[in-house]
């Protein structure tokens, strides 16, 4: 435990920011899953599904929780998951 009253005070700004990046992550997390059930079931909301994670991913990236290029390879794959499916 610190003893310094501002490293009490970044600890707890520090548990603050780990739930904050745990809730989002798990959001998106759950979000990539349902779109890619939703898609290779063929469900008429996949596509909702897949906009609605391809936002979750952008604001994630944005707010700084995951690294632009690892949102971008997350969206890449899902989407060319999803035009694959399409097509057949």
């Amino acid at each position: 435990m610190p003893n310094i009253k501002s490293a009490k005070k970044e600890l707890r700004k520090g548990k603050k920011r780990q739930n904050y990046n745990t809730k989002i992550k798990d959001n998106v997390k759950n979000l990539i899953k349902k779109s890619r059930k939703a898609i290779s079931a063929g469900d008429e909301k996949a596509k909702e599904l897949l906009a609605a994670t391809i936002k979750a991913l952008d604001k994630a990236a944005q707010k700084g929780v995951l690294k632009k290029n690892t949102s971008n390879r997350k969206k890449s794959r899902l989407q060319q998951f999803f035009n694959k499916t399409k097509k057949k």
